[in-house]
């Protein structure tokens, strides 16, 4: 059942009115059943992986929280049981194929060994929950004592698939409060459920037209096109996840709940570890509590920091994907990040370059290049096979060849109008993103929902105009949902 589908518009105000109509008792397990039932809906047979894990975790946590002196051995035990199950679900048939693989090298003979398991939706998800759930009881939260309030911190539906990542005192206590229903609830949520359906279906799925067009043979392009195939990709995915995040924050507003925003207008980060604190908030801020501080985080000198910096997010680019190219992604953000904390203790001690970042000009540029850096590293997420992206990371940095000969004996040919299709492209994301831009800045920085209810209404009313006209013939599921 996808956010963007018939199916999910008649669903969830079904399950809103029951929960306003039905008796407060009530209210929780029905919204705990319903969530089952969301999830079940792409297979029953994944209940089989989510239940047991929730039932493991609530019962772990009560145990944890008396353990006392052998805490530390019982926090262990039960993050090694939640990685164990997703590394066996997620990663198995990655390291399957890639002995087969290895026994290719060897033997000249690859035998073809895969699995080829279904990945469970959202494990990756709410397994981080879990595991952040283990890790605060450790540091003297108390345990959750119904199993109904824990079952749904982890399986509530608007979160269930692909996020934001939920921290869950602040859940439980909103799932304990005396919600009174108020108009507030549907004049916050509905505009972010619309905004977030324009996203998807107008920005991100007809972004993703252009890119497949351009990605799918991506020896064909010159490396002006693949710079502007990635920039494509690029503002894909943010509108194809922030459109998630944003119909996930207003259904659960829908019921009164408040989930975190998950961007932070990231294109305009100075910097990569800016970045990183306004692009998918909910994991870096994950990553970094739960995996960076515990390595040691900056505490013991530059090589140990360092360290950690490529530990956490090579791990961090392979929770993205079974994959080796992932991981590609994650080492080569924690490069850069490397890069930027060596560079901003040296530009510290250089005078024109101390005084020179403290101008705008300055800051425009730090903009510039954290945004082209970023697109770089892409190429590595959007494209599985090393070869290619390597190829398509080589040619993007060294400009070259400006005109590949394939597209200049291939695609001029069978593509007449591939040099009007490129700047028109070019032009319409521009556009794209200049008329989103204050959109998103009015959502990421909460003044969307201070604004009269006329005008929210007239944009919406308009957006959905945009959505009916504008349709495309095929809707993608969304990206995240393969994580």
């Amino acid at each position: 059942m996808l956010f963007n589908s018939i199916q999910y518009l008649i669903f969830l105000p079904t399950i809103v009115l029951l929960f306003w109509v039905l008796p407060v008792r009530v209210r929780l397990p029905m919204l705990l059943v319903a969530s089952y039932y969301f999830y079940m809906s792409w297979s029953p047979v994944f209940i089989l992986l989510i239940l047991p894990m929730t039932l493991f975790n609530w019962l772990w946590g009560k145990l944890l929280s008396k353990a006392a002196a052998k805490a530390k051995l019982v926090l262990t035990v039960g993050i090694t049981v939640n990685l164990l199950i997703l590394g066996t679900c997620k990663y198995a048939d990655l390291f399957v194929h890639s002995a087969g693989w290895l026994v290719g090298v060897a033997t000249k003979h690859n035998p073809g060994w895969a699995l080829n398991w279904i990945l469970p939706l959202g494990i990756s998800f709410f397994t981080f929950e879990f595991i952040h759930y283990l890790f605060e009881i450790y540091r003297g939260q108390k345990p959750i004592k119904s199993f109904v309030l824990f079952a749904l911190f982890a399986a509530f539906f608007p979160t269930q698939i692909a996020g934001p990542i939920k921290r869950y005192p602040d859940f439980e206590a909103q799932m304990l409060a005396d919600q009174k229903l108020k108009l507030s609830f549907f004049d916050d949520g509905v505009p972010l459920i619309v905004i977030g359906l324009a996203k998807k279906l107008l920005l991100a799925d007809n972004l993703g037209v252009f890119v497949q067009m351009g990605l799918a043979e991506p020896t064909a392009y010159g490396a002006p096109e693949t710079w502007l195939f990635m920039y494509a990709f690029l503002f894909q995915i943010y509108f194809d996840f922030s459109a998630y995040t944003d119909i996930a924050r207003g259904s659960a507003r829908l019921f009164g709940y408040n989930i975190p925003i998950n961007f932070n207008l990231p294109f305009f980060a100075k910097n990569i570890s800016d970045f990183w604190h306004r692009w998918h908030i909910s994991l870096s801020s994950w990553l970094r509590d739960y995996l960076f501080i515990p390595l040691g985080g900056s505490r013991g000198g530059d090589w140990v920091t360092h360290k950690n910096m490529l530990i956490t997010m090579g791990l961090g680019g392979l929770w993205h994907g079974a994959s080796w190219n992932f991981l590609i992604w994650g080492l080569y953000n924690g490069l850069l990040l490397v890069i930027h904390r060596e560079f901003a203790k040296w530009k510290e001690s250089v005078g024109f370059l101390k005084a020179l970042s403290k101008t705008r000009l300055y800051g425009v540029l730090s903009i510039i290049a954290t945004f082209h850096g970023i697109c770089l590293g892409m190429v590595f997420f959007r494209e599985q096979n090393l070869a290619l992206s390597l190829g398509m990371f080589k040619k993007m940095v060294l400009l070259n060849p400006i005109f590949s000969k394939l597209e200049i004996d291939h695609f001029l040919v069978l593509n007449p109008l591939l040099p009007v299709i490129v700047p028109v492209s070019m032009t319409l994301i521009a556009l794209l993103m200049i008329t989103n831009f204050p959109v998103s800045t009015a959502i990421e920085r909460g003044f969307f929902k201070r604004l009269p209810a006329l005008i929210k209404a007239a944009y919406c009313a308009l957006l959905i105009v945009g959505i009916i006209t504008f349709l495309p013939d095929d809707s993608r599921p969304f990206i995240y949902f393969q994580f």
